[in-house]
């Protein structure tokens, strides 16, 4: 079947030509139906929504936006994640307007951001809530775009025009900004068909049901977040509970409390969010959790470690969690959100393989516990109107079952391309093969092995080392397990240029608890032997950074480039820094006060 004919049972043909179609109909159908709850403190509600009272925002904010000429011109939103945000994002496509969600405009570096954006999306409009109106009119500079919030928009109560008339699935719907983990942030031009797709392979993926009801944190700006967490439940016409993710953060026992309190079946998050959950809640925040509901959790960070499946299984199994709820699955931005996964109860299915051949992009089984073996992870399968390819990227030919290439991908779900990017469009969405086939180029690498797809890291992220190809969260991974002072999925690693050669360098978090009694030396020390142990190599600097110093996307993932250009240019504040051979500017971290 394909993910084009996998609707929900009760979506009419003529509520799947868009979102704005299928939002219409979910308001006619189940009127009174609580769609979002949103939890302000992460633990009480601070506001909902029914499916006709989105409608019915969604309307009036469309209805001003008509007003101030936005049809098919970009709109953009930057809100804290919360009511607000859904109904502003709903009103522009309901206004036929391009929806371009960035970050919340909390402190000068996301103002900075959403500057640059707005640079670059030329949007007619920008929409945010009262107290932000004029700091980021001010950070816009002059002739800025008409900066709004809710109330300024809101048209009469009675507005009800029939707007799905006047969208179509090849519009474009929203420009996705992509969060920057190899480069600067580029818009991902996203159409209504592309959306509805990505909502079906999701659905048929998840195996959602009549009973589904969706728990999340993830931003909303971000693509696993509104695509994932927001879209879905509107679009099969299931409840949702939503958090801040700065909730989360701050105390992760509120996630399983949300999904315990509320019957959860469907959440998920990166990898990091189900590590920080076995790191820092103690056994005492644990009593009363149930978790047996959650029979679906998925986990999109890219690769998914197999210790971190297996850590989470063991700490919350007590409180319900069944190891086959896991669900690893592969996406990006530019194939809307989804493109493998599954198959659901399954667990993590783990594949263990030589690491010496998996350096030389070459994949050799080995028994479970061998030393020279990496634990890999499957990301699953993609849908049936979906291909998936590993391709060597010198030459653009398709390598057989078991040969790591780059992952390409074409399919329904995959964007227009970046706006107003004509050269990196091409270069990244029109890919060819020797057959003709135009294909995505995603940058991560991996290799295919009985229909599944399994992530083995980032192109443009790997290490060549004395003509040798190394993944940094390999090594990564082992500097963290080296000693217990250090965070999981908390570190950097990558090349220093040098005048003779490069040289490793490894950026590591310090755990908070650890950091009055830090013996840098030792930690040094430890990172070395195990990284030279483990993978060959010599660690030249390691620098120690407090929990959150290390720069990452929205969705958790590391920023390698950000992190070794903060290094060199003397930005990171340092806990302490051991190098060999290599100087720079070493700001620590009492240095600001």
């Amino acid at each position: 079947m394909n993910a084009a004919d996998a609707f929900p049972e009760d979506l009419p043909p003529e509520a799947r030509r868009t979102l704005v179609h299928a939002a219409r109909h979910r308001a006619r159908q189940h009127p009174s139906r609580q769609l979002f709850t949103f939890l302000d403190d992460g633990e009480h509600t601070s506001g909902s929504l029914t499916f006709a009272e989105l409608d019915q925002d969604a309307g009036r904010i469309a209805a001003g936006l008509a007003r101030v000429g936005a049809r098919g011109e970009r709109v953009l939103l930057s809100y804290p994640s919360g009511i607000e945000f859904i109904s502003a994002f709903f009103g522009c496509l309901y206004a036929g307007a391009v929806a371009v969600p960035t970050v919340p405009p909390l402190g000068g570096r996301a103002l900075r951001m959403i500057e640059a954006i707005a640079r670059d999306a030329e949007p007619v409009a920008v929409l945010t809530q009262r107290p932000f109106a004029e700091p980021i009119a001010q950070q816009l500079g002059a002739s800025p775009p008409a900066v709004l919030c809710g109330e300024d928009l809101q048209g009469p109560a009675d507005a009800s025009p029939p707007f799905e008339a006047g969208v179509a699935g090849e519009d474009l719907a929203m420009l996705q900004y992509t969060s920057g983990s190899t480069g600067s942030p580029r818009g991902v031009m996203l159409t209504h068909a592309n959306l509805m797709h990505n909502q079906a392979v999701i659905w048929r993926h998840f195996a959602h049901s009549s009973s589904s009801i969706v728990a999340g944190w993830l931003p909303m700006f971000h693509d696993m977040g509104l695509i994932g967490t927001v879209m879905q439940p509107l679009y099969m016409g299931r409840p949702c509970v939503l958090m801040d993710p700065m909730r989360f953060i701050e105390r992760p026992v509120r996630w399983l409390r949300a999904i315990t309190r509320y019957g959860a079946t469907t959440s998920g998050a990166p990898n990091f969010a189900y590590d920080m959950c076995v790191d820092r809640i103690p056994e005492s925040e644990r009593e009363g959790l149930d978790l047996r509901t959650w029979d679906l959790a998925f986990n999109g960070a890219e690769p998914i470690r197999a210790a971190t499946l297996k850590r989470f299984a063991a700490a919350f199994g007590p409180h319900g969690f069944r190891p086959e709820a896991a669900y690893p699955c592969y996406g990006l931005a530019e194939a809307a959100l989804m493109v493998s996964g599954g198959p659901k109860s399954r667990g993590g299915i783990v594949r263990h393989v030589h690491a010496a051949d998996l350096e030389q992009h070459q994949v050799r089984d080995v028994e479970p516990g061998t030393p020279e073996g990496r634990a890999l992870v499957s990301c699953g399968t993609p849908p049936a109107d979906a291909r998936v390819l590993a391709v060597d990227p010198g030459t653009c030919r398709p390598l057989p079952e078991g040969e790591v290439g780059e992952i390409w991908v074409s399919g329904p779900s995959v964007a227009l391309g970046y706006w107003r990017r004509l050269e990196e469009s091409r270069e990244t969405f029109e890919a060819r093969t020797p057959d003709g086939g135009k294909y995505l180029r995603t940058g991560d690498l991996g290799f295919l092995r009985d229909g599944m797809v399994w992530v083995t890291g980032r192109l443009k992220d790997l290490l060549i080392v004395h003509g040798r190809n190394h993944y940094p969260h390999e090594i990564e991974h082992t500097a963290e397990s080296s000693h217990p002072a250090l965070r999981p999925t908390g570190s950097a690693a990558f090349l220093l240029e040098g005048e003779r050669q490069e040289r490793l360098a490894l950026v590591l978090e310090v755990a908070g608890p650890h950091i009055r009694s830090l013996d840098a030396r030792q930690v040094a020390g430890a990172v070395r032997a195990a990284v030279s142990r483990e993978h060959g190599l010599h660690v030249a600097v390691v620098a120690l950074v407090r929990s959150g110093a290390v720069p990452k996307t929205s969705s958790g993932k590391v920023r390698r480039r950000a992190c070794r250009e903060a290094l060199e240019r003397g930005e990171l504040s340092l806990l302490e820094l051991d190098a060999i051979g290599w100087t720079a500017k070493v700001p620590r971290a009492g240095d600001s006060g």
